[in-house]
């Protein structure tokens, strides 16, 4: 009998979902649900949700269009594995029925929160113990709804993470991880224990935070209640979880000092591991607990978050060039030349931006000429505008003395683009290595890891392979970073 692992993604656009074979390591099958974009619900400017049930059936969805690919039976799953958005808060009942929309990751309510405790509780303390400002993550959300839905937060019996109450709906448990909480900065790395200190100042009670489970390992087994759904037998262990970008870097074997992965979906992210206890003072970048840390080793992840990037080529597409696919999308933007005649683009469009300070500028189009320009640019700025919003974070990262030499990125979204690709290479100066790999997959290998299937990392990763690789094209950096210039002059 052949024995699978199933792993999943549950991003803001879609939910994907994997069966990899255990034996081979390679995946087998791969679907995603809905064909169209998950809506993000936006009530008022700055506002972004999403409802966890929402998640749970496009999940479901994803099952059923995984199995006409391949059928499998529910005694050959050995192990399940999820990766999630990061950031966002749940709020669970004594039923354990969500009593809110998720105020996802891409949301800005919070920010004045957070920038106020980072303010009264110090600079120094935040940054010597949870290694961020508060901002605007989960902590901060959750004082959001403290402050402004009294009547709804006496209600909540647990608060979680996106990927902790998909975890919750399989098994019927409630836990989460120490690199989940550090996300949401409810984890103090000093102490090495939950963040009290914060939760205190906000006055909220610890005991709302779920139990912590290891990232790898037996989480949670499937109930009895849910296992025809998944078509899994029941007691089939959830052996890993991550967010989305600790996962997308493992999912690319990212987990030593010095190696980098990056993504560009509806978020673009550079993420490098570190063996230092390290941050960014003005936290623009920001360390959180990778995959494999724990309190005898140290593995960090620096992360660099745009939120607006695959949403933003997904929203010219939309608006301009609705009768395009991303295919023709990419050869319209290829006929502009580098550079794209001196039209810039700036992709901040989709929330406050961290390493702009946490401010919303907004996207913007800056040298328009109705003479020079046509829409061939405009889709060709597009995609550079999202490479130079990136350079400039990873300018950061190399100022808290990252190596940046090579990167490794799976060959989808934006990194199907020759033109998006080129320009990230050639303007960081970086080769970039794409994998057959992408979030699912790489959750499904976690699962591996985490129930015991494989013995180590070399074995879970057997199957992954090098699709494609970017060498800097000399000439393209020239006239890249000549625009670079130009875009970095009116960033502020």
């Amino acid at each position: 009998m052949r024995k699978y692992l199933l792993g999943f993604d549950i991003g803001s656009s879609a939910v994907k979902a994997a069966l990899v074979d255990v034996d081979s390591g390679l995946p087998i099958a791969s679907a995603f649900s809905p064909s169209s974009e998950m809506p993000i619900d936006a009530l008022e400017p700055g506002f972004a949700e999403q409802h966890p049930e929402m998640w749970w059936k496009e999940l479901l969805n994803a099952v059923g269009l995984l199995r006409q690919q391949h059928a499998w039976h529910q005694d050959e799953i050995s192990a399940i594995g999820i990766a999630y958005q990061m950031h966002g808060l749940v709020c669970v009942d004594k039923n354990l029925e969500a009593i809110r929309a998720s105020i996802i990751w891409c949301d800005s309510r919070s920010v004045d929160i957070g920038n106020s405790a980072f303010n009264n509780l110090g600079a120094d303390f935040c940054l010597s113990h949870y290694l961020n400002s508060p901002g605007n993550f989960t902590a901060s959300k959750l004082k959001w709804v403290k402050e402004n839905e009294p009547s709804l937060y006496e209600k909540i019996y647990k608060v979680m993470l996106p990927g902790d109450f998909i975890a919750l709906k399989m098994s019927g448990e409630i836990n989460t991880t120490v690199s989940g909480l550090s996300e949401g900065i409810l984890w103090d790395f000093e102490q090495k224990s939950i963040a009290t200190d914060l939760l205190q100042y906000y006055g909220i009670d610890q005991h709302l935070l779920p139990e912590i489970v290891p990232t790898f390992g037996i989480q949670a087994k499937v109930s009895q209640q849910v296992c025809d759904l998944l078509h899994v037998k029941s007691g089939t262990p959830i052996g890993y979880r991550a967010g989305d970008q600790p996962n997308n870097a493992f999912s690319l074997n990212v987990l030593n000092p010095g190696e980098i992965a990056a993504t560009a979906g509806t978020s673009g992210v550079v993420y490098g591991v570190t063996d230092q206890v390290n941050y960014d003072t003005l936290s623009r970048v920001n360390s959180f607990a990778h995959v494999n840390h724990s309190n005898e080793q140290t593995r960090l992840g620096i992360l660099l978050c745009i939120n607006g990037t695959g949403i933003l080529n997904s929203w010219i597409r939309k608006q301009f060039f609705p009768t395009l696919d991303y295919v023709a999308l990419n050869q319209l933007a290829s006929s502009a030349p580098a550079g794209s005649d001196g039209l810039l683009f700036y992709p901040f469009g989709n929330g406050a931006e961290r390493v702009l300070g946490n401010n919303n500028p907004g996207a913007s189009l800056k040298g328009l000429s109705f003479n020079r320009h046509n829409a061939s640019h405009i889709a060709r700025a597009a995609q550079e505008g999202i490479v130079f919003s990136l350079h400039y974070g990873m300018e950061i990262m190399q100022s808290m003395g990252m190596q940046l030499n090579t990167i490794r990125a799976g060959f989808a979204n934006m990194f199907l683009s020759d033109i998006f690709a080129n320009a990230f290479s050639s303007l960081s100066g970086c080769t970039l290595e794409l994998y057959n790999t992408d979030g699912a997959i790489g959750a499904a290998r976690g699962a591996g890891l985490g129930a015991g299937i494989y013995s180590n990392s070399n074995e879970a990763f057997n199957g992954m392979q090098i699709v494609k690789s970017y060498q800097p094209d000399k000439q393209l950096e020239a006239v890249y970073q000549e625009a670079y210039i130009q875009w970095k002059k009116n960033i502020n």
